[in-house]
């Protein structure tokens, strides 16, 4: 097994085995300096959860001019429905931003279940009019095809962003 000598990538990593001393006293302070790592560690793991309601996604930002605080990330996943054909789509994200919230996330991926065909987006091709854009506004994620993308039927949205 390899290891880091990186402690920026060991920041919240686990040791695979800990030695606990005999005494009682040293024990207990090993003990709980081992549950802090823990909890610490476990704590800042990424949220698997996509979820259609806002929820924390573990993540952190800095804040700017202060990077010993750092701001909690929000997630929300939205059932798009199905891709236009060649056009614009737009469905209420149901997310209340204000001047403080900043997106930090935006991408989808949508499936054609007849043809087993998936694609990221947005969605970039050499052939101009198969490009997909992604945007959102205050109250809309906005998609939009330049040729026919009806046949993919699923399309998850996946928006974070901060609130302050």
């Amino acid at each position: 097994m390899s290891s880091s000598s990186d402690n920026s990538l060991l920041a919240n990593q686990l040791p695979i085995s800990v030695d606990f001393p005999e005494e009682q006293k040293e024990l207990r302070e090993s003990i709980t300096e081992t549950y802090k790592k823990t909890a610490s560690a476990v704590n800042t793991k990424v949220n698997g959860f996509y979820l259609p309601e806002e929820t924390g996604s573990f993540k952190q930002y800095f804040t700017p001019n202060d990077s010993q605080v750092n701001r909690n990330v929000y997630r929300k996943t939205i059932d798009f429905g199905a891709l236009p054909n060649a056009g614009v789509t737009s469905v209420a994200h149901g997310i209340t931003f204000d001047t403080s919230s900043t997106l930090t996330q935006l991408y989808a991926a949508a499936t054609d279940p007849v043809n087993l065909l998936y694609i990221p987006i947005p969605y970039a091709s050499p052939t101009l009019a198969n490009n997909i854009e992604i945007s959102l506004d205050a109250t809309n994620v906005i998609i939009t095809t330049g040729s026919n993308r009806s046949a993919f039927t699923t399309c998850y949205v996946v928006i974070e962003w901060l609130k302050n």
